[in-house]
């Protein structure tokens, strides 16, 4: 008969129960406001230049790579539905979280110069609904295409096949669907040095694409997935 009774007290529980999460605390305090271009105190820059490139890296780049990463590791360790639905929450909270932020960044500009057309609903934005549907579709493909499967290179495949495809999507949409502030920033990028360009919209996908199998398959070896799903 299993036993039922609690485990003993550990220092470890500690670690992870107290430390750990003063930790993370600590790294969103100093993300928020020595990181954030936005914050008071932003050591990287504010501006133009190789600091706000890095920047954008570790806040906008981290931050969706998170909310993609999350539903990929389920489609890759779980199932494609699995992955579908973690994408759907995740995404979901990123698209309101992205477009109100905007909305009220947009409405304080139009309130502060009084020129209303400054005002924009992002919450109408294609561009930013896609941010969920291409959560959706990244964990919903990762699991489709790794069929279950533990072996490293058939999920490699699969992770880099699903985080290239969505980001190329959100790019199509950024320069094509996007409102007006947003594209006229998407089509900026892309009218200035390709390389750079290159670099900012795809070397995050490639390694959410890498790092995730990468993770998904020390999990397996550790029975962390959950097996069989279809």
């Amino acid at each position: 008969m299993k036993n039922l009774e609690p485990e003993r007290f550990k220092l470890s529980d500690i670690l992870y129960g107290f430390v750990v999460p003063l930790i993370l605390v600590l790294l969103i305090f100093v993300f928020a406001v020595y990181v954030n271009p936005t914050g008071e105190y932003a050591v990287l820059g504010s501006d133009e230049g190789l600091g706000v490139t890095i920047v954008v890296i570790l806040t906008q780049g981290f931050a969706q790579m998170i909310v993609l990463g999350i539903p990929l590791v389920l489609g890759l360790t779980w199932n494609k539905w699995a992955g579908g639905a973690a994408g759907f929450i995740m995404g979901g909270a990123y698209y309101l979280a992205v477009a109100g932020n905007s909305t009220g960044a947009y409405l304080k500009y139009a309130i502060l110069y009084e020129n209303g057309a400054l005002a924009h609903n992002f919450f109408g934005d294609m561009a930013m609904l896609f941010y969920l549907v291409n959560a959706v579709i990244i964990g919903y493909m990762a699991g489709a295409l790794s069929g279950g499967s533990t072996n490293f290179k058939r999920m490699l495949f699969a992770g880099l096949t699903a985080s290239l495809t969505t980001t190329i999507i959100q790019l199509f949409m950024n320069n094509q669907y996007a409102l007006a502030p947003s594209r006229a920033m998407s089509q900026g990028l892309w009218n200035g040095p390709l390389g750079y360009a290159l670099f900012i919209s795809f070397v995050p996908s490639i390694a959410l694409g890498v790092i995730v199998p990468i993770l998904a398959k020390v999990m397996s070896w550790y029975g962390l997935s959950a097996r069989k799903q279809y």
